[in-house]
């Protein structure tokens, strides 16, 4: 008899003190990744849209929303809910840190406080909006870096260098280096997979 239970074990056992936050970290820490990336995914291909209607096609840029901004152009023009996603990204990104060891939490870390900047920056935009006023006496509402790269440029940008620590972490997270498996809360990893298939 085995001295001590799998991880697998361990995660599939009832557990009845566990907290919602425990539970997005331990069992459901992979699905809850799954569901967050196709968020994340989606907002990235929005911004990639974007950037293809303005120098591929050769759109004006105010006429350039992404495919969203194709069927409810009002709504991506409306600070609110750049924000909003910046802040689901946020809290996102910082929810589900906790299943996360090793070099995968160092990778995810370094995306939440870029991501904690990038929401800065959106805060600033979404302030001007509320109290009528623009800052740096720009014509429109602008954030801090926007002083010196477009906004279209700009957020771009942002987004890649969150969701390239993001994919590092998560490979990391999911093909853990030697000695970081046991250290993982959850199923995500796929070293035992690996290993199997490799066996057979």
């Amino acid at each position: 008899m085995a001295a001590s239970s799998s991880i697998h074990d361990h995660i599939a056992a009832p557990t009845t003190q566990a907290s919602f936050h425990d539970k997005l970290n331990s069992r459901w820490h992979e699905r809850s990744l799954q569901f967050f990336m196709v968020i994340v995914l989606g907002h990235w291909a929005e911004h990639l849209a974007q950037a293809w209607q303005i120098y591929v096609m050769g759109w004006p840029r105010p006429k350039a929303g992404g495919v969203l901004g194709l069927f409810y152009p009002w709504l991506v023009k409306t600070e609110a809910l750049h924000y909003g996603y910046a802040l689901v990204m946020l809290i996102g990104i910082w929810v589900l840190r906790k299943g996360f060891a090793g070099v995968s939490k160092e990778w995810w870390t370094i995306a939440l406080v870029i991501q904690f900047w990038h929401h800065i920056e959106h805060a600033l935009l979404i302030s001007q909006v509320l109290i009528h006023h623009n800052y740096f006496g720009s014509p429109v509402p602008v954030s801090i870096l926007q002083l010196v790269i477009p906004r279209v440029e700009l957020h771009l940008f942002y987004n890649t260098i969150v969701f390239i620590p993001m994919v590092i972490g998560m490979y990391y997270h999911m093909f853990p280096p030697e000695g970081e498996t046991e250290r993982a809360g959850c199923t995500c990893a796929w070293r035992d997979v690996s290993a199997r298939a490799c066996a057979a």
